[in-house]
């Protein structure tokens, strides 16, 4: 070899077998004939030997460069496959898992999902909720959307909101119990609260507070159940607004000390992954356009 190969005019070369002539390889390359010339004789320069006879009719190749131009051809199809692999990398794509407590998930983040998969149709999205603990630090997600700040470890975290409580009632639970007591009194009200398990939550503490020793009517572990409770006349729950309000309830106290903030924490390691960042930026985007509905507050009865 006389001089450095330019790997770009195995470009030329082909387009010259291809087409036969160099006026041909100029046009299917969009160059003009003396460039395509002129790479051509660098190319053979640089290879030592020559890759086709030229006749007055075109060029045809020689032994030489017919013993080339599979390689060639290998060149041209990883040239294609860099490509399209950069292509990808600039893409979001692959799966994410998020951690979310279920009334987040079912009300809020899965009905927004669409909106996402339609910019990332690549993305998928696994939601892990549920009453057990996800450690980010373990990898059992990737991000999670918690009530309770991570106060160690190597996460990123950001504020999202404020899930605002009040005390709910059914209509008709409500309107039976507004004819016979004083609406500012609950000492003769039956209370949904949350099992032991949870005592450490604000409204398992609000509800101690209110009740002064008396048991709850029912308790539960989750807030889903608690909903239902409410909904079927049981008692009173402290119950996030924006649920209650769905659900058709009706608000006794809307400001009860027990509002809890929304961190959305994400792995340090995955903060700059696209399909991580593209999840993160869309839940941002979701509780920015939903912050007042989740602070809630509402005229009470």
């Amino acid at each position: 070899m006389n001089a450095q190969i330019q790997w770009d005019d195995a470009r030329i070369f082909l387009a010259i077998a291809r087409a036969g002539t160099l006026s041909g390889a100029a046009t299917a390359l969009e160059m003009g004939v003396a460039t395509v010339s002129r790479r051509l004789d660098r190319l053979e320069a640089a290879l030592g030997v020559p890759l086709f006879s030229r006749h007055q009719s075109g060029y045809s190749l020689t032994d030489d460069g017919e013993a080339l131009l599979e390689h060639a051809e290998a060149l041209e199809h990883a040239g294609q496959a860099f490509g399209e692999a950069a292509r990808q990398q600039g893409q979001v794509a692959g799966c994410v898992r998020l951690a979310t407590a279920e009334n987040l998930a079912n009300a809020l983040i899965v009905p927004s999902l669409p909106k996402l998969f339609a910019t990332h149709p690549e993305l998928r999205v696994e939601i892990v909720s549920g009453v057990q603990t996800v450690n980010l630090h373990r990898r059992d997600a990737d991000l999670a959307v918690r009530m309770v700040k991570p106060e160690a470890g190597n996460v990123t975290i950001k504020r999202l909101g404020t899930l605002g409580f009040g005390l709910y009632g059914a209509r008709g639970y409500v309107d039976a119990r507004s004819a016979g007591a004083d609406a500012a009194t609950f000492d003769d009200d039956s209370f949904i609260g949350w099992a032991e398990s949870h005592s450490h939550l604000p409204a398992a503490k609000w509800i101690a507070r209110m009740l002064r020793g008396r048991p709850c009517q029912m308790e539960a572990n989750t807030l889903s159940a608690q909903m239902a409770a409410a909904t079927a006349g049981i008692g009173l729950a402290v119950l996030p607004h924006f649920l209650a309000r769905q659900a058709g309830l009706i608000c006794l106290l809307s400001e009860l000390g027990a509002d809890q903030p929304i961190w959305l924490a994400i792995h340090s390691n995955l903060a700059h992954s696209r399909r991580v960042r593209a999840v993160a930026d869309h839940l941002i985007h979701v509780f920015e356009e939903q912050r007042s509905e989740l602070v809630g507050r509402v005229p009470e009865r």
